[in-house]
């Protein structure tokens, strides 16, 4: 045993590049080849000693940062320079690729072409020693997935805020989702070249509509054209930045004209932070000078604990302001062990259990994208504690499965780098691996899963089918590989027309898929009229009493199902229950289930317009059997009949889905923009000016949103905006509903 230890204690030291620890490695194996037992055993216990600091620093070194923010804010031209001065790539190329080779980070044609990101990629890189896992992320909120995925997966965050457009509303969404995941942030402030950049609005803004409790540890030197460089805060010195590209930086005394200005924003900064940092709180009320060093970790301390945000600023285009930023990750983002991330032991029903997050424990790993790349599937994995080695095998505690991993790979972009093996806090991807995204990997020793995460509903549908019938086997690989990457993309086939539908989370989101299929499947698809995901449900208590009997020579068919419908209490987590209320054996326990499957694919569509019935509550209390003639069959369509039977007594309702619709039009247009909204039967809930722009925020039914790009640009010469999610399913007006269910009765005729 002794032996065993030790030699794979060598093991774990030979990973290390420090040579301190070779001849201790040495005499361990010595020591068990002697078989001393004891003298292995203390010196094992010596070197766990000295290995713990080994871990410690490796681990202190690596950052994995995700920097979202709304459209069009510069994510991808900030990644971009981040690889450059970081030295992975070695020339910056613009988003829109007018040079025909587009921003690194974007690598389908795809998102080259326009110009928005569409799914994370990740990559890695070094700065001054430390290993940053940058994972970019969509802005456009038809991919909140993707934000959602890669926050899940991330210690820290870049918040990048347009100087000029401010807190938009995608910003807030994504805010919010770094919320929910508690992922500690930085703010960077990008754009000051623009006209009408005004970084000190954004701040404000942040802290209003953000409730960021937040402060700039910068302060720019000139703004708009004028923008030459920063002051920074802490430090007290003013940077500049030059060469071609930027990345010559030349530090400077502070500009004499900004002398005031900087001292007014240190103290601020000073007082925000001592706000929720009583070892600074101490210093500054005693009015002790506060050293550089004191307000940085002070401003680390507060940031990790998620109490602080540090506001950067800068020009991501103009190549100024970029290394401040990465040396504020460093500085102020948290490493993987400081960082709580909770894993559910399914040994012990789910039971919560913190990882400790180093690399001695046993394997976790989180499958968390998924790609079909040219040698079979590519799974990105964020390891959250222990080491994987290529050649190992692993189970995914999702399935049971046994897997060897074939090949281990790091990221960049498109491109990978073959390695060996990678320890906890890490991103790598593996190849050959058969999983969905969301699976947990461990090495068989725990039953662990990292906990799920909230996938949203789509809201809309569309109907696609292959132009020509050669392409059908190309058609359904290529909406195969699509479901399994993107969980809110669903695939489904309408048993009337036997049409395939797609849904997903808006008309961008279908329209990228179907331009996808073309693209890198070769298929030409016919896509149908976009139709919204109505639901259907009840609003009063309804009982049922169906007798099913048929006889047809030979055995016959008979079951009697007895009981209620009614609908769930507001709020209630889930959409369809079935109880069993039945007292006795007036039905056996085995035909139990065939009930309850009947009942639900009868609520799969609805009586009104053939839309699935959520909310809904069936209570069975009492049937009766034929010792001969009942079935599963028997009972199941005695289930079907009786739902149908009850439903138009259940007083149904249509539900639709209302959007979350933020507009931001000139103040001129504000008039007819919000006389459109009303037509469109939208409910305003909020009215705020901005500068020159009103912000209007609406509920609207998704089903009066189609074209409204088009619509909204017309009303105000092309200067509007708007951005919409999914708020809720509500139910219709009578005069909808009246029309919604003609319309259904119509369409059948016409079949």
């Amino acid at each position: 045993m002794a032996r065993s230890s030790a030699t794979r204690l060598l093991s774990s030291l030979r990973c290390s590049e420090s040579k301190r620890f070779r001849p201790l490695a040495v005499l361990i194996l010595d020591d068990a080849a002697l078989g001393s037992d004891r003298r292995a055993m203390s010196t094992a216990a010596r070197a766990k000693e000295e290995k713990e600091p080994w871990w410690k620093e490796a681990m202190d070194r690596v950052r994995n940062i995700g920097i979202s923010a709304h459209i069009d804010s510069g994510k991808t031209t900030l990644t971009e320079r981040v690889l450059f001065y970081t030295g992975r790539i070695h020339e910056i190329h613009e988003v829109r690729g007018r040079d025909g080779v587009g921003a690194k980070m974007d690598s389908m044609d795809l998102e080259r072409e326009k110009g928005i990101t569409i799914q994370s990629a990740a990559t890695y890189c070094t700065w001054n020693g430390y290993q940053i896992n940058i994972i970019d992320t969509p802005g456009h909120v038809d991919f909140t997935i993707e934000v959602e995925r890669a926050l899940r997966v991330l210690d820290g965050a870049i918040l990048v805020l347009c100087s000029v457009g401010g807190v938009q509303s995608q910003s807030i969404t994504v805010d919010r989702q770094m919320r929910r995941y508690e992922v500690p942030r930085l703010a960077f402030i990008n754009k000051l070249d623009r006209m009408g950049a005004d970084p000190w609005k954004v701040l404000n803004q942040a802290r209003s509509k953000l409730r960021h409790h937040s402060a700039a540890v910068q302060v720019p030197i000139g703004l708009e054209e004028e923008f030459q460089g920063l002051v920074d805060l802490v430090e007290m010195k003013a940077y500049y930045f030059h060469g071609a590209n930027g990345e010559k930086v030349t530090t400077a005394d502070i500009p004499q004209n900004l002398e005031a200005l900087v001292a007014e924003k240190r103290r601020e900064l000073i007082e925000v932070v001592s706000e929720v940092d009583d070892q600074l709180a101490e210093a500054f009320l005693n009015d002790e000078p506060i050293s550089p060093v004191d307000l940085r970790m002070a401003i680390r301390r507060a940031t990790v604990a998620r109490k602080f945000v540090p506001v950067y600023m800068g020009s991501a285009f103009k190549n100024k302001g970029v290394q401040p930023l990465l040396d504020g990750v460093l500085n102020y983002l948290p490493c993987p062990t400081e960082v709580e991330n909770y894993a559910l032991d399914q040994n012990k029903s789910e039971e919560k259990i913190l990882l400790p997050g180093t690399p001695s424990g046993p394997l976790v790993a989180l499958a968390f994208k998924l790609e079909e790349g040219r040698f079979g599937q590519l799974t990105y994995l964020r390891i959250y504690e222990g080491v994987i080695r290529k050649g190992d095998f692993i189970i995914n505690v999702n399935t049971g499965k046994k897997i060897k991993v074939p090949r281990l790979v790091r990221m960049h972009s498109d491109e990978m780098e073959d390695i060996q093996e990678a320890h906890a806090g890490q991103i790598v991807a593996v190849f050959g691996v058969d999983c969905a995204s969301g699976d947990t990997f461990t090495d068989g020793s725990v039953r662990y899963t990292m906990t799920s995460m909230s996938v949203p509903e789509p809201v809309m549908s569309l109907a696609v089918s292959p132009v020509s019938k050669d392409s059908g086997g190309q058609f359904s690989k290529a909406l195969n590989r699509f479901q399994k990457e993107d969980p809110t993309f669903r695939v489904g086939l309408d048993v009337e027309s036997g049409q395939t539908i797609i849904s997903g989370m808006g008309e961008l989101h279908l329209d990228i898929y179907v331009e996808r299929i073309r693209r890198e499947y070769k298929v030409d698809a016919k896509v149908g009229k976009p139709r919204v995901n109505f639901r259907e449900t009840i609003t009063q208590r309804a009982e049922f009493d169906y007798l099913h009997k048929k006889q047809s020579g030979g055995q016959g068919q008979y079951g009697r199902v007895c009981g209620y419908i009614e609908p769930l209490p507001l709020g209630s987590p889930t959409k369809f229950e079935f109880e069993n209320l039945v007292i006795g054996q007036a039905i056996p326990s085995n035909f139990i289930p065939a009930i309850e499957k009947g009942f639900r694919e009868a609520s799969n569509s609805g009586s009104l317009i053939g839309h699935p019935v959520e909310n809904i509550r069936i209570a069975l209390t009492d049937g009766a059997s034929h010792a001969v003639d009942s079935s599963e069959l028997a009972f199941k369509l005695a289930a079907i009949y009786a739902f149908r039977k009850c439903y138009s007594a259940a007083k149904p309702v249509i539900l639709e889905p209302v959007m979350k619709v933020e507009l931001k039009v000139p103040t001129e247009f504000q008039g007819s923009v919000t006389g459109d909204i009303n037509k469109r039967k939208g409910i305003i809930v909020g009215n705020d000016q901005d500068g020159d722009d009103t912000v209007v925020v609406a509920h609207v039914p998704l089903n009066n949103m189609f074209g409204y790009s088009t619509a909204l640009r017309s009303m105000t010469q092309g200067k509007g905006e708007f951005t919409m999610e999914y708020l809720e399913h509500s139910t219709v007006s009578q005069d909808v509903q009246m029309q919604l269910i003609n319309a259904h009765g119509a369409n059948k005729a016409a079949e």
